[in-house]
């Protein structure tokens, strides 16, 4: 839950515009999927287990203690976290945790390397386990308002209930549920995390009814309807079946006060924080973590614990699957100067190169430059580029067979020393009800960086409240030509209200990383 309950996750246009391409993505990893079986020659992967974390640590951690929270991450002893509200407070964490690698872009901390080939669309990232074997991890937050058992809490009915939840929650996790199972079925075990700010069919069951106050029927809550539906086994759950004998609450935990919004001794106590997988794994553990003193409480942190969420970490048994032939780049975006790191998993055949085209280039007759992965049998590597001779644009790493064909390839971006993110709206006056369109470039290209709409009036999104907002998704092609330009349209699909914005003055800013720093903004105005 976030402070005086502010938007949450991923915006109903943006995941709308994101399944536009499910169908291409799960044709794309079927076919990750027999290269992976046929064109890499790899023995199986060693059995392991894999300890995995899930965090929502309010406000950026640093409102009562960004040591408790690596304190906590500590404690746990997790080899993988999803961290939710990281704002830009990722790396921060990794460090101090003592972890070696993270991703802005996602809010992961990870004892592994984490890899995001193109052809994951920003579903999820791959967790290189061990030296070329892998399991996927999808983080998400799902939006807050209208938050269900608030609503039962004042007397909605269920069906008022389920209604609510398809058309506020249900968007924004049908990407997940649409890509993550077509994943395990190439046999990489895959975990979906989260704060999903919604309960489970497995917690609102008959026996649970009055168990707790504001449990006043049994609830199949969508959500988990359609996650367990797709597979996913809940696994919590499957360590603790009996939601009366464990109902292993998550939210609100005891905080101390802060400035701002606090939960009320009323609000309703509830699990709404998980880990699901699905695929080739099985759940040993699961455990809260959380306050001292709390006997539902596995792992437990002395005073003050640093977030309105308990986090909750499950320890797997699997057995990682290969990667797929692919590459990976360091960061989306790079500024001219800063090194290009280029990871790749290939089939090995011998005269493979990575070659750097501008987007959509032919790595034949376009490369701008190129280096070998290795001697025939080099499956797994690294190359580093240098970004220096590069004029700031759209480019590509394209993995290449020994003729030149693309094997794989991804984007990435290079700005100019100095550029600053920009924002645009593509008229100055709207009429009311006309379709806001936005664009942007240089933008940091994080997958929870968002669009919030404001009164002119508003002048501190720290402190001010938005009216609409949505959430960009990282690098998305768009209007604006340039580094990591993006668009997207405000109408009756943006998270919050009202719309239509009545007439009036309005800012839109460019806020990044799920928080309230604004980097950009663009002002317009609607008229009757």
């Amino acid at each position: 839950m976030k402070a005086r309950m502010r938007r949450r996750a991923a915006g109903r246009v943006l995941t709308a515009m994101l399944l536009v391409i499910t169908v291409a993505l799960v044709g794309g990893l079927a076919a990750c999927g027999k290269k992976m079986q046929t064109a890499v020659v790899a023995p199986p992967g060693k059995p392991m287990t894999l300890k995995v974390m899930e965090f929502n640590i309010e406000n950026g951690g640093t409102q009562i203690s960004l040591k408790q929270v690596v304190a906590a991450i500590k404690a746990a002893d997790p080899d993988v976290v999803g961290i939710e509200e990281a704002y830009l407070n990722t790396p921060r964490i990794a460090k101090m945790a003592g972890f070696p690698y993270f991703s802005n872009s996602m809010q992961i901390v990870s004892k592994y390397p984490l890899l995001e080939p193109s052809t994951t669309g920003g579903a999820y990232t791959l967790v290189e386990v061990q030296p070329g074997y892998c399991v996927a991890l999808s983080n998400v937050h799902l939006p807050s308002n209208d938050y269900g058992p608030h609503e039962i809490r004042i007397g909605w009915s269920a069906a008022k209930v389920i209604a609510m939840e398809n058309k506020v929650r249900m968007p924004a996790i049908q990407k997940q549920i649409e890509v993550l199972p077509a994943v395990a079925k190439t046999g990489i075990p895959v975990f979906l995390v989260g704060d999903f700010n919604s309960p489970s069919k497995l917690d609102y069951t008959q026996a649970t009814v009055g168990t707790r106050p504001y449990m006043p029927y049994a609830l199949d809550w969508p959500v988990s309807v359609a996650v367990l539906g797709a597979g996913f086994r809940d696994s919590f759950r499957d360590v603790y079946p009996d939601p009366v004998k464990n109902p292993g609450l998550t939210w609100p935990a005891p905080r101390p006060k802060v400035s701002g919004w606090n939960p009320d001794g009323k609000a309703p106590r509830d699990r709404i924080d998980f880990i699901y997988a699905v695929g080739p794994s099985k759940t040993v553990t699961s455990e809260i973590v959380g306050e001292k003193g709390n006997p539902a409480v596995g792992v437990q942190i002395a005073p003050p614990w640093p977030s309105d969420h308990r986090a909750v970490k499950s320890t797997f048994e699997l057995t990682p699957a290969p990667l797929p032939v692919m590459v990976s780049v360091n960061e989306p975006l790079l500024t001219v100067g800063q090194p290009l790191i280029v990871t790749f998993h290939a089939p090995g055949a011998g005269g493979e190169k990575v070659a750097l085209v501008t987007a959509a280039g032919d790595p034949k007759s376009a490369a701008i430059t190129s280096q070998s992965t290795g001697a025939a049998g080099t499956i797994n590597g690294q190359l580093t580029f240098a970004t220096d001779p590069l004029a700031p644009g759209d480019y590509e790493a394209v993995l290449t067979d020994a003729n030149g064909g693309a094997i794989s390839r991804t984007p990435f971006w290079v700005q100019a020393v100095g550029a600053k993110p920009i924002i645009t709206t593509d008229k100055s006056t709207y009429t009311k009800g006309e379709p806001i369109v936005v664009g942007w470039k240089n933008a940091p290209a994080n997958r929870w960086d968002w669009l919030g709409v404001y009164k002119a009036a508003a002048a501190d999104p720290n402190v001010d409240y938005y009216l609409i907002w949505q959430y960009t998704g990282g690098a998305i092609a768009g209007t604006l030509a340039g580094p990591v330009a993006g668009s997207l349209t405000f109408d009756q699909t943006a998270q919050g209200s009202p719309w239509p914005l009545p007439p009036g003055k309005y800012v839109v800013y460019y806020l990044v990383a799920d928080g309230y720093k604004a980097v950009a903004k663009a002002a317009f105005t609607v008229t009757k």
